[in-house]
């Protein structure tokens, strides 16, 4: 009688949302999957992973490591010190583990473990989650066991022979939901005969999306629509306090934790292009506006983006474009009943809701 290898795997990453959500799907594909198998979290200090996981029940170790800060080259001068130290406790993690396999999916963190973990000829799995690969995983991918990709032509970046188009993992919470149009209107106390604009920038704001709706968004209740509008920590005082007096037709969070409500709500959607939520969308399948964050590694949020817009399934908007084109893309939306559903139809083709499986049974697979 066989009895199934005891498995160990590392998750290496996070720094946003959109990879820490993946993250924590995988982990609990696996665990569905592999009731037995030990995960271990790996981030890097300081970053949101570090208060994330822990609350989904996972034990997570930091690194010291932080990435290339495009905006004060003299905060960089301690990048090579950290590098080297987080080589070192990633080497120290490994040992002390022993694990089977590691994966990364995206973030400081994913670097300095998978790269220790090819040195020692410990299985990797990458995740790469968007449509044009940044350097570090172009390097990693040389020597990665399987590399679980969502978009086409990801051969330009990694070996054919190593790549599964699988698609990016969403939260459950998402993909699985029941939420009616009816519930998140009554969750969020608007009126069900009128249009609703959801907005958001990811789990961080979005600086563009948030200046141009203080501006502009009683040009939304001038069409005889309603906002719901997810701001981030830094703008939610000042949204709040310029809504006044609007409350009723412009509802504002600081964060939005039934995003299943928020999505079910809306009639029109305004977003970052990070992967995450473009997988999370496409399950959605609302007609979406896209500003790409134009400071993202190798600006990947505009490859994601044009990859929907080529397949009519998206609008987009430049960063620098927005306090001029984003109202009147809204509002093209709002209008065009055509274009809606088409945008629809063509997201519903894309959507995949079992990655997370898909990768769990690949990262098995490899660490057995």
């Amino acid at each position: 009688m066989s009895t199934k290898q005891h498995i160990k795997i590392i998750i290496a990453g996070g720094g946003t949302g959109g990879h820490i959500f993946p993250a924590i799907a995988i982990a609990n594909a696996v665990k569905q999957l592999r009731p037995d198998a030990e995960i271990l979290f790996v981030g890097a200090k300081g970053k949101m992973e570090m208060e994330k996981v822990p609350k989904e029940g996972y034990e997570i170790i930091g690194l010291d490591i932080a990435g290339f800060n495009r905006s004060s080259l003299l905060k960089n001068i301690m990048l090579p010190y950290k590098l080297l130290k987080s080589l070192f406790q990633a080497k120290r993690i490994i040992n002390d583990f022993a694990p089977n396999a590691v994966v990364g999916v995206g973030g400081y963190a994913s670097f300095p473990m998978l790269f220790i973990a090819q040195q020692k000829g410990i299985a990797t799995l990458i995740q790469e989650q968007n449509s044009f690969a940044g350097k570090s995983n172009k390097i990693l991918g040389k020597r990665a066991t399987a590399i679980c990709v969502a978009y086409e032509h990801m051969d330009a970046f990694f070996p054919k022979s190593k790549i599964f188009n699988i698609g990016n993992p969403v939260r459950q919470s998402i993909a699985n939901s029941k939420a009616s149009k009816q519930e998140g209107i009554r969750f969020f106390g608007l009126n069900e005969t009128k249009k609703i604009v959801f907005a958001f920038g990811g789990s961080l704001g979005a600086k563009s999306i948030n200046e141009t709706l203080i501006q502009q968004f009683k040009e939304i209740i001038a069409e005889g629509a309603q906002l719901i509008w997810q701001t981030g920590t830094t703008y939610f005082p000042l949204a709040k306090e310029t809504v006044r007096g609007f409350e009723s037709q412009v509802k504002v969070f600081e964060f939005i934790r039934e995003m299943d409500l928020a999505y079910a709500a809306a009639d029109i959607i305004v977003s970052r292009s990070g992967a995450s939520s473009i997988a999370e969308l496409s399950i959605v399948a609302k007609p979406i506006v896209f500003v790409p964050f134009p400071f993202a590694s190798e600006d990947h949020q505009t490859h994601n983006a044009l990859a929907l817009v080529q397949r009519n399934a998206a609008l987009m908007v430049k960063d620098s474009e927005v306090k001029t084109e984003l109202m009147q893309k809204v509002k093209l939306l709002m209008q065009d009943e055509v274009m809606a559903r088409l945008m629809t139809q063509n997201l519903k083709q894309m959507a995949i809701k079992e990655a997370d499986l898909s990768i769990a049974k690949k990262l098995i697979e490899i660490a057995s």
